[in-house]
């Protein structure tokens, strides 16, 4: 039987790199991932998708050449099986990365296979019993399939299966239209689909305010995406050429070549034996943990997608920053510390951090708020993109920043403005009076913050 100091059982963006921290500290771990390593954001989610946005720009830029002078003889064709070539290479140089280096690594030991609880501190992996003291689960998410009539008559789309199309689909039905749908929507519809958003509730990306919701709608419709919300009778048939979806009874159903399905993601949590270890879920699946990322049970702790703390690359890593802190720095890092932010990868971008103003409101703050169009910022003229606005919301009566959202031109990089500054706890008159850059989107943060005003 043998036994690690630690066993860390999934490979994402938060257990290999606190496998490391814990090998230099001299500890003996052991890594069990059963696909890849890397997790979702290597090689399924952030790094392909982000490589197949990029293309699908290119492609969107080029199709606009003439609005900046520039001839290009002919139409612009895009070739799926090299755009898939090109998303793979940045998937499998990532892969091999990490495969290198933990190759060379002593002290650790990669496992590949599927870990299940026999106890609070034994697992079975390939036949084989591994015990330890401390174990880490950042074993992630998978797609969410709902229960709607007719899912299992048709062959549909994920997140997962979709980076691999090697053709063009003829119409893309994307169903949710959240952050992951409306990438994809996008995108496929500059690679030359024709796409339509299908979206149960009232409202694109819900979790926003109304205003950037109805922004983000009209940028997608700006480039023939057709979008349906208040999809209230969603279902699926088999049709002569393709599949004929169902959007309600008073609505034509849209007849596409293609499905994905984007509603969420589930917690890989459902096969691990944590009743065995007697480690406490949800009723959604996601591992409880406290605000220092550890299980109703002593030495187990939950990391990245699986603890429902935070659904993204960057908090899944800032979660081995914490536990590595906590456990191998002695200091003293909570959840609770962190302030959220994320983008949501349509073009162009919306960068996000903390309250939004439904948000702010709902704390009975007085709240300041203060938005500008992009038609008002000189590098969103210069580079004609000038869809979409940026917005800060403040507390009048501590000044501090609560919250900011920056859809537009570079609005991922510019929000990071906002997040240094909310994360040193700045005031925004110490904001406002900087001096920067010129031209930048980032030179309208003072001017926004100047403009600030009580609602």
């Amino acid at each position: 039987m043998p036994h690690f100091d630690a066993i860390v059982v999934g490979a994402g963006q938060s257990g290999p790199f606190l496998a490391a921290r814990m090998v230099a500290k001299g500890m003996t771990v052991a890594l069990i991932e059963r696909k890849f390593l890397g997790g979702t954001c290597v090689n399924a989610g952030c790094m392909p998708t982000k490589t197949l946005v990029a293309s699908a720009r290119a492609a969107h830029v080029a199709r606009r050449a003439a609005d900046y002078g520039v001839k290009i003889p002919g139409a612009i064709g895009v070739d799926m099986a090299v755009v898939r070539k090109r998303a793979e290479t940045v998937t499998m140089n990532a892969r091999n990365g990490l495969i290198n280096w933990f190759a060379n690594m002593d002290g650790m030991t990669v496992i590949y296979g599927h870990a299940r609880f026999e106890n609070a501190h034994t697992l079975t992996v390939n036949g084989e019993t591994l015990t330890a003291p401390k174990i880490f689960l950042n074993v992630g998410a998978r797609p969410t399939i709902p229960d709607m009539p007719g899912i299992g008559d048709i062959d549909y789309l994920t997140s997962t299966s979709i980076i691999h199309l090697n053709s063009l689909p003829r119409h893309l039905a994307v169903i949710g239209g959240s952050y992951i749908g409306l990438e994809f929507a996008q995108m496929y519809r500059r690679f030359g689909a024709e796409v339509t958003v299908i979206e149960r509730g009232p409202k694109l990306a819900s979790r926003e305010d109304a205003d950037i919701s109805d922004a983000i709608a009209d940028i997608l419709r700006s480039e023939g995406i057709a979008v349906h919300t208040d999809a209230d009778g969603i279902g699926f048939s088999k049709a002569a050429d393709g599949i004929r979806v169902s959007i309600g009874s008073s609505r034509p159903a849209v007849e596409a070549s293609h499905v994905l399905i984007a509603t969420g993601r589930t917690p890989n949590t459902d096969d691990l034996g944590l009743d065995k270890a007697r480690v406490v879920t949800d009723k959604r699946g996601y591992i409880t943990v406290d605000d220092k990322l550890a299980t109703n049970v002593e030495g187990i702790w939950a990391l990245g997608d699986c603890n429902g703390r935070g659904a993204f690359t960057h908090t899944s890593y800032n979660d081995f920053e914490i536990a590595a802190a906590n456990l191998l720095d002695g200091e003293d890092r909570k959840l609770s510390d962190r302030i959220l932010a994320y983008a949501l990868y349509i073009d162009p971008p919306l960068g996000r951090v903390g309250m939004s103003e439904r948000e702010a409101r709902a704390t009975g703050r007085k709240i300041m708020i203060s938005t500008r169009p992009m038609s008002r910022v000189g590098r969103a003229n210069e580079r004609a993109e000038t869809k979409g606005f940026m917005k800060v919301i403040a507390d009048a009566e501590t000044q501090q920043i609560l919250g900011a959202a920056i859809l537009g031109i570079e609005g991922d990089e510019v929000i990071h403005g906002f997040i240094d500054a909310m994360n040193a706890k700045a005031t925004y008159p110490v904001l406002k009076w900087s001096v920067p850059i010129h031209p930048t989107v980032s030179e309208l943060i003072p001017t926004l913050l100047g403009d600030l005003q009580a609602v």
